[in-house]
């Protein structure tokens, strides 16, 4: 039965098909962080649950598999038309979990709608058929099956969309799934959509949901070895621990990690219309978005009018609860989270920054921060800060921007601003990032492209046909049609 609509609501797993108790009774409170309301209280799945959900998966595989990709896409339609449904309730929850205000939630529930929608339309390449280079009457078959049972570990920023991404594609092309939402936000990254998944109808153990302590089950979510498939979203450290523990288990490790985006403005560039986009991209959900702007590279020609029209911006920007129409901009998702980003501004501003606005804390709220006279050595600019902090840095050229840009272990996103669109398509086409936005904001993602980065910023890409790649497993039937001499080898 579907979860109850009181403070009593999210208290148990989703697993076969059944709300259940978690083998222990240790429980995880989500609160609110505008206003440090407690909201529920999620179960600490263990160990055994983990076991128990992958079970479920797999025994469900094969029939769920089996099915046409007509009746797969029938469930797969349901699940959009119970979410455009219930849209009011899911933008509340990113709200009052995430701390979205309401553009971001409203976005963040499209996405994910049309997460599942491109999924409809994902078929992978019809079989194909080619004659042995080396035989007479026979025939190479090449088809795509589905992978089997994907574990999706997802974030707490983009809890619902960095989930329905890969849980979309994974159903449609005939996957079954165990998820692990991040502990700040595991309703809308996980107990939601299997709350959805069973109005929709979709039969037992195809999708399942563990909440839980990362690093009480994390090892084995990532590496249990009935998953086939590990998709990850999260920081470069922890990814590297998922994937280690995803190869042991040969799952094919789909992550997407760390960023350090700069977003470099060029002397010929229309500045209001950059620190516009700067804007945005730098203090969009707070910061906290990994393909956020987390470095301003801005020539030296136009630095300071940028400095002060981004400055303009991020002091106009309303500031409350994100439940509020108004309001443009929420908290910061937790207290280490602060912590830490003061801390960064700090550092940044003893190395000889200038804190030119923001910096100020109140609860979980810190104000849009800039910090002019920065190099790419200072904390605020060489970490990857999360949070709505931007250090500006000058440079005197295109290659010394280019040479800045690439100065990271990171290359998930970059922008580029320039008054002339080949003059900044020459700077992106140089610049080591899986994705470079000329004339944006890197805030971008789209189900027709790419979406993933290069370096320490992740494997494999997400989207389109390069997720069916992850999903799909590649397999080889030949067909001899008549009897022929055999040799040993």
């Amino acid at each position: 039965m579907s979860q109850p609509d009181s403070q009593t609501a999210w208290s148990q797993l989703y697993i076969d098909g059944e709300w259940r108790d978690a083998e222990a009774s240790e429980t995880i409170p989500v609160t609110n962080p505008a206003t440090g309301e407690k909201l529920a209280a999620v179960p600490a799945g263990t160990v055994g649950d983990i076991n128990d959900a992958y079970q479920a998966a797999d025994a469900a595989q094969s029939d769920w598999a089996a099915l046409s990709r007509e009746e797969r896409n029938e469930y797969v339609q349901s699940m959009i038309g119970v979410m455009q449904d219930r849209l009011d309730e899911i933008v509340e929850l990113l709200a009052t979990e995430s701390g979205s205000v309401q553009a971001k939630a409203t976005a963040e529930a499209n996405f994910a709608m049309a997460d599942f929608q491109s999924a409809l339309e994902m078929v992978p390449p019809e079989e194909e058929v080619r004659d042995s280079m080396y035989h007479e009457d026979k025939d190479h078959h090449i088809v795509r099956e589905p992978a089997g049972v994907v574990g999706i570990i997802s974030p707490w920023n983009f809890p619902l969309h960095l989930t329905t991404r890969a849980l979309g594609p994974a159903l449609a092309l005939g996957n079954t799934v165990v998820i692990k939402p991040a502990t700040d936000t595991p309703i809308t990254g996980g107990l939601l959509l299997a709350d959805i998944a069973e109005e929709a109808g979709l039969p037992d153990g195809v999708v399942n949901v563990v909440t839980g302590h990362g690093s009480d089950i994390g090892d084995r979510m990532a590496g249990h070895p009935t998953a086939r498939v590990m998709s990850f979203t999260g920081s470069t450290a922890v990814g590297r621990s998922v994937a280690s523990q995803a190869g042991d288990a040969l799952a094919l490790p789909a992550l997407e990690l760390g960023g350090n985006g700069p977003f470099v403005v060029t002397e010929d560039a229309d500045i209001e219309a950059a620190a516009k986009a700067g804007s945005v991209g730098a203090f969009g959900h707070q910061g906290q978005v990994c393909i956020s702007i987390n470095r301003h590279l801005v020539h030296e020609a136009v630095y300071d009018e940028y400095v002060e029209k981004l400055v303009e911006h991020a002091e106009s920007l309303t500031i409350g609860n994100p439940l509020d129409e108004d309001v443009e901009f929420g908290p910061i998702i937790n207290e280490s989270q602060v912590e830490q980003l003061t801390s960064f501004i700090e550092q940044t501003v003893d190395a000889g920054a200038t804190l030119e606005t923001g910096g100020e804390v109140e609860d979980l709220f810190l104000e849009p921060t800039v910090l002019s006279e920065c190099t790419n050595d200072m904390s605020a600019a060489c970490n990857e800060h999360f949070g709505p902090v931007a250090p500006v840095i000058p440079f005197e050229s295109d290659e010394e921007a280019v040479e800045l840009a690439n100065d990271t272990e990171y290359g998930l996103a970059a922008g580029v601003y320039s008054g002339d669109i080949e003059h900044g398509r020459t700077i992106a086409d140089q610049i080591d990032a899986g994705m470079v936005h000329v004339n944006d904001h890197p805030i971008q993602d789209e189900p027709n492209a790419p979406f993933g980065g290069m370096k320490n910023s992740g494997l494999g890409r997400y989207n389109g046909e390069w997720i069916m790649d992850e999903l799909t497993e590649t397999k080889w039937i030949s067909v001899q049609h008549e009897e022929r001499d055999y040799q040993l080898l």
